[in-house]
């Protein structure tokens, strides 16, 4: 049976998915939690492609056989270790030949095997869709060294709902974003990731998330969802260049000085040689809060410069005397419920 995405996902939380695409387009970008189940490897789909292209689907269909063959007995044992209650979901890249052929065999097999119709094709056209109804999102914006990846935490504490953009992306995205985090996935796997949370929620409540730019490390947003971010209220939360300082040496202090080094030698031309000479001294010296200090100085013009130009909904200010997440996010709280939605534009609500 072919299931709609929505139906396909639904079950995929109690089903195991077995992905019978190649490893290869598996590892650019898969169902999360999905198995890579591949019918044919990266040589033998290219030898299929191949022969469909230049000979036609007839004859592509005989070397398929007779490459999967001897891979019968495997797949059913496979599947059985996978899924031992017998019930499996299935796709391929269109829901063609590779998911209908998988699932054949193993219904024979005895199992219970339902596959995704238009395939992971019209599961990724659904996640980039689902990214321009999100109604009630905030936005979260500050300066470096705000803690606002904290403050999200201290919000999901509350009962908020969140999505933490950076820990998707293995990124804190700056020039020292990077270092000491785990390889940055795909951008195609990011916003498969970035999906896969958003169907948690609920839609009638708000979801927050932090401001951050276009791209973060080598991964890029969603463009349906940096779309609905420009349309969305920016909270900006303002602590001070003091509180910020400390909150900095805490989350990279510890990290690889030589990576550190490397990093600011990376913006140099933004930083300015002077700046970064005196910024590498003081990295050396293990005068950390002066480093910091000095790279916020380059930092905070920025981000002010990027404000200033760059699109945004409501701007709600919150000011905050320190750098402290629980109290900030309450803070954030009691400022964003006293505003009120006075119209609705669309499928999004408006500010006062």
């Amino acid at each position: 049976m072919k299931l709609s995405t929505e139906v396909f996902l639904e079950r995929a939380a109690h089903w195991p998915v077995l992905d019978v695409r190649s490893p290869r387009e598996y590892t650019a970008g898969h169902l999360p939690g999905a198995h890579c189940f591949p019918l044919f490897d990266d040589l033998e789909r290219a030898q299929v492609g191949t022969t469909y292209q230049q000979i036609g689907s007839h004859e592509a269909l005989l070397v398929g056989l007779e490459l999967v063959g001897s891979k019968l007995r495997n797949l059913v044992e496979q599947a059985r270790h996978l899924a031992p209650a017998r019930k499996v979901l299935v796709h391929c890249w269109r829901g063609g030949m590779r998911s209908e052929s998988v699932a054949w065999l193993l219904a024979t097999a005895g199992f219970t095997a339902h596959t995704l119709e238009g395939g992971y094709k019209a599961y990724r056209n659904h996640a980039l869709e689902s990214f321009r109804n999100i109604p009630h999102l905030m936005v979260l914006g500050g300066a470096t060294g705000s803690g606002k990846t904290a403050v999200l935490r201290a919000l999901q504490a509350r009962g908020e709902q969140v999505i933490d953009l950076e820990a998707l992306a293995n990124h804190r995205g700056s020039a020292f974003g990077g270092i000491g985090q785990a390889p940055q996935p795909t951008t195609e796997q990011f916003q498969n990731d970035l999906h896969h949370v958003g169907q948690r929620f609920d839609l009638t409540r708000r979801v927050w998330l932090e401001d951050e730019s276009f791209s973060i490390g080598q991964v890029k947003l969603p463009l349906e969802l940096w779309t609905v971010m420009k349309a969305r209220p920016l909270v900006l939360l303002e602590v001070p260049r003091a509180a910020r300082i400390p909150r900095l040496v805490q989350e990279y202090g510890s990290l690889d000085p030589i990576k550190l080094e490397r990093a600011v030698v990376a913006i140099e031309k933004r930083l300015g040689g002077l700046r970064t000479q005196q910024t590498l001294e003081a990295l050396t010296a293990g005068r950390l809060a002066e480093a910091a200090d000095h790279l916020l100085t380059y930092y905070d013009k920025s981000y002010d410069r990027c404000l200033k130009k760059s699109q945004h909904g409501p701007l709600i200010r919150v000011s905050a005397p320190t750098g402290e997440a629980d109290r900030n996010a309450d803070l954030i709280l009691e400022t964003v419920n006293d505003f009120s939605i006075i119209e609705t534009k669309g499928p999004f609500p408006v500010y006062e």
